[in-house]
């Protein structure tokens, strides 16, 4: 049963779960309630990458996670990889799949929501749809299950624009359960937000092989 809602989520101690280590790239489980980097002052110092320096010194980078969001975060060992995987993510040549939990029961089986993003100035961190300002995005979707009054999804973002997922369920009328920014009511107060990165694929900055990488759902 929901207890309380996702700001008071704490994460667990001690570093992230690796999944793959190699010398160029890094792969890791990011828990919920964690940030990908350093927030402003002491009280934000905590977060992954900081987590990750005592194990692999000079860690970079590459992309970054919601705090309220666990799942699948690759961060590169040199310069080099840096380049080259931020490269992909910039040319949307990786691949990426999420898994949520949402409000109410979603119809039909799959579709893709294709509304325009940009940050909502006056209520920051919060970003909306906008027609005549956003930057396109586009997310597809997939029904996996219905229980209840509410829908697991299957997700896979086509663009990577902050927050898009989030606001793109909110747009379908179905907010993602435990989202502190735009739930509201029962959906909001969950123990975490469940939205979780499940597979990250992409091609290795050394040879070019194809790399999948996975963490399975914890809800």
């Amino acid at each position: 049963m929901p207890r309380s809602v996702v700001s008071d989520y704490l994460p667990p101690d001690g570093p992230p779960r690796v999944l793959h280590a190699d010398a160029d790239l890094l792969a890791v489980e990011k828990p919920a309630g964690l940030l990908s980097v350093p927030g402003k002052g002491a009280a934000l110092a905590d977060c992954l990458i900081a987590r990750l320096e005592d194990e692999f010194p000079g860690v970079l980078l590459v992309h970054r996670l919601d705090r309220d969001t666990s799942g699948v975060m690759v961060f590169a060992r040199n310069a080099h990889a840096q380049r080259h995987l931020g490269l992909q993510f910039e040319k949307r040549q990786t691949s990426k799949s999420y898994v949520a939990r949402v409000a109410g029961a979603v119809a039909g089986a799959h579709g893709r929501v294709d509304l325009p993003l940009c940050v909502d100035w006056e209520n920051r961190p919060r970003q909306h749809v906008n027609h005549e300002k956003g930057r396109a995005a586009r997310t597809d979707w997939a029904v996996e299950a219905r229980s209840g009054d509410e829908t697991r999804l299957r997700l896979r973002p086509v663009t990577g624009r902050s927050h898009q997922l989030r606001v793109h369920m909110l747009s379908l009328g179905h907010p993602i359960l435990g989202d502190t920014l735009y739930a509201e009511g029962a959906a909001r107060d969950w123990p975490r937000m469940m939205l979780h990165a499940e597979v990250l694929e992409l091609r290795h900055p050394t040879g070019g092989r194809a790399m999948r990488f996975a963490a399975p759902a914890p809800f």
